[in-house]
């Protein structure tokens, strides 16, 4: 039996690449004319999941990685700002699948975001705050995700966890934190290899009760 769900963010519990997309333009327009890349939805959902660096030096090639860097933390500084006023809607299904989740599994939340973007979620949803005991991210560990997941598993005594997630790099670091993934087929990514997919997200309990 599971003692333990990790869930990832973007791409699992929510899609919040267009309010990101406006947020980052913003920051482009007021700070960095020189920055003549275009940000738009698409383009994120297939940087999301990567250090926030990374995302940076991809996603604005118009500038040095190092002037990139410093821009993407810029607009993810203002980004938290901006989902906070304009929020973000949940997947269909997913906040009665947690709350029917916290029931029976403590939850966990470790996604490759910068300082704020997880306490931005609970204020846009402060009614699911509740059902989570920990999370983390490298905004705040200054380390990728599967440390993350392993520092989530080794505070938290957890014994037999699942790691939740959409894209390749979930499945990646679910593997080298030694933890069972399962495939949101319905987020950002493709995945080739995964030990359980799910379409939506209450097929999760399903799975959790098969191995009951």
């Amino acid at each position: 039996m599971y003692d333990g769900i990790i869930l990832d963010m973007d791409g699992t519990i929510w899609d919040s690449t267009k309010q990101v997309a406006v947020a980052f333009k913003e920051v482009l327009k007021n700070k960095y004319p020189e920055v003549t890349d275009e940000v738009t939805a698409e383009k994120l959902k297939g940087l999301f999941g990567l250090l926030l660096d990374d995302i940076g030096v991809k996603l604005f090639k118009s500038v040095s990685p190092e002037k990139a860097k410093k821009v993407i933390h810029d607009c993810c500084e203002y980004e938290n700002e901006y989902l906070a006023q304009h929020g973000v809607s949940l997947y269909e299904g997913i906040e009665e699948t947690i709350k029917e989740l916290s029931k029976s599994y403590k939850l966990f939340i470790v996604s490759n975001c910068q300082e704020g973007y997880i306490q931005t979620f609970f204020k846009i949803h402060p009614h699911l705050e509740k059902y989570f005991t920990d999370y983390e991210y490298p905004g705040r560990s200054g380390k990728a995700k599967a440390e993350n997941i392993k520092m989530v598993v080794h505070r938290n005594k957890l014994k037999n966890p699942i790691y939740v997630g959409d894209t390749s790099g979930d499945a990646k670091a679910a593997k080298e934190a030694g933890v069972p993934f399962v495939f949101a087929r319905y987020g950002f990514g493709d995945v080739d290899e995964f030990d359980y997919v799910i379409d939506k997200p209450f097929e999760l309990l399903d799975i959790l009760k098969e191995n009951d």
